[in-house]
């Protein structure tokens, strides 16, 4: 059949595991060359199987599969190295990214570099401050979606001025505020979109500024949808 393969030692990631009959378990896994996908891991619950304590989510694996694009049967899952073990916030933030991945990322969509990017916000959730690792890792999962937030211009491609205060409008972007009146939008300053566009997180007013603009712009990709781990972090002041 045209949509079976075989991929052999596939760099991946656990997403997402749920339970399937009584042993087994199907995987959601993000991939370097196929994006996300579904696999289904036979006899993973049973004590004495191979997979049983490899298939965690943050460590780097070596995946191979074989049949239906839709779901393929999991035949091996191997250790690829290791990073740094997540705990405490930097925890609930990675939790917070495989959701999004889940959420926004269809299936059998490859984005080798967001790969990558994950890979390098899984490290920064384990030994630096979680903030910039997190919002770093949204403007870019937007940008690879098709939806790469206007931070250097206005609406209307005018260079944003650092003085400034912007009503930003998901649809099109940042727009002036003029006097008193700043609408029903996220409102934001113009040095924290430079901010953003630069990647610098060092004022506290910008970390708490692109908090509030990432959730926005991903609320409106997700059509209105709740993210379960937000509500946790938001408790915690990560998000």
């Amino acid at each position: 059949m045209p949509n079976r393969r075989r991929v052999d030692h596939e760099p991946g990631y656990v997403l997402h595991t749920y339970a399937y009959k009584e042993t087994s378990l199907i995987v959601e896994a993000f991939t370097r060359r196929f994006g996300r996908v579904a696999l289904l891991a036979r006899g993973a619950r049973r004590p004495r199987s191979a997979m049983r304590g490899v298939l965690l989510s943050f460590h780097p694996l070596r995946l191979s599969w074989s049949g239906s694009a839709d779901l393929a049967n999991l035949m091996s899952a191997e250790w690829a190295g290791g990073i740094p073990l997540l705990g405490g916030r930097g925890l609930m933030c990675g939790f917070y990214v495989n959701e999004l991945l889940l959420r926004l990322l269809p299936r059998d969509d490859p984005h080798e570099s967001l790969f990558d990017v994950y890979a390098q916000a899984l490290s920064g959730l384990a030994s630096q401050e979680v903030s910039p690792v997190l919002r770093g890792f949204e403007k870019r999962l937007l940008g690879e979606l098709g939806y790469a937030p206007l931070l250097e211009t206005d609406a209307a491609s005018r260079p944003i001025e650092a003085e400034r205060l912007y009503s930003y409008e998901p649809d099109r972007g940042p727009v002036p505020v003029n006097g008193a009146q700043r609408g029903g939008n996220v409102t934001v300053s113009g040095r924290t979109l430079l901010d953003v566009a630069a990647g610098d997180y060092a004022r506290p007013e910008t970390r708490d500024e692109a908090r509030a603009l990432m959730r926005v712009l991903i609320g409106e990709r997700l059509h209105g949808q709740s993210l379960h781990t937000r509500s946790i972090l938001m408790e915690l002041n990560a998000l």
